[in-house]
């Protein structure tokens, strides 16, 4: 059976090594290409392929959320996020939003190839690299400040993180200003960060926010 490929990149040159890899494996085929996120979610509805490779970075909208909108309007299809991030947020992240695999730019190449089999089965697939990295973290858990964190006050993390107002955030959240307030207290006080700057470092850092 041969495995139906979308490619999604925006850098006309990697995709053609990736069609020119991808294509050259006996059991694969290049059947649809996208230069951006959004474009990459219609031609997987379109092209009806096995499995999508990915870019996590492109135009108009990222891997992660491109993933989110094909796991539910195509869930037969799997999805790989191909990145040169090795942040451990970036990765869970985008497993989270429904990526069955991810895969280092860096290791692109049979780790590819290896990733394509492995989520067409049905399994994850992650660059080496990062499952050893995820291993140690939740070894590491019990030290991790983010653990810390209720899944409420990491919202309100991410979003004073990305510029905005309490105001806006309670309006968004439906909660009363003084509630945002006391989450950003408390978050700040279990992260041990002295004032709004920090906090966006922390993010950054953590990958929970993305350098534009």
């Amino acid at each position: 059976m041969t495995i139906k490929v979308l490619l999604a990149d925006d850098h006309g040159v990697i995709t053609d090594g990736l069609r020119a890899l991808i294509n050259g494996q006996a059991d694969m085929e290049v059947v649809a290409v996208a230069d951006n996120g959004l474009d990459a979610v219609r031609r997987c509805i379109d092209a009806r392929p096995d499995v999508v490779v990915m870019d996590q970075a492109m135009p108009q909208m990222n891997g992660t959320e491109a993933a989110q909108l094909m796991r539910e309007r195509r869930g037969a299809t799997r999805v790989i996020i191909l990145s040169m991030h090795s942040n451990v947020e970036h990765v869970k992240r985008a497993l989270q939003a429904g990526a069955n695999g991810y895969v280092l730019k860096a290791a692109a190449g049979e780790d590819l190839v290896l990733a394509i089999r492995a989520v067409h089965i049905g399994r994850r697939y992650l660059s080496a690299p990062l499952a050893e990295e995820l291993l140690d973290r939740m070894l590491d858990a019990t030290d991790d400040p983010l653990s810390r964190l209720s899944a409420r006050e990491r919202q309100v993390l991410k979003m004073l993180a990305e510029g905005h107002p309490v105001v806006r955030i309670a309006a968004k959240l439906s909660l009363s200003r003084k509630t945002v307030e006391t989450y950003r207290e408390r978050t700040m006080e279990k992260l041990k960060l002295a004032d709004l700057p920090a906090l966006v470092k922390f993010a950054l850092r953590r990958g929970i926010i993305a350098m534009e």
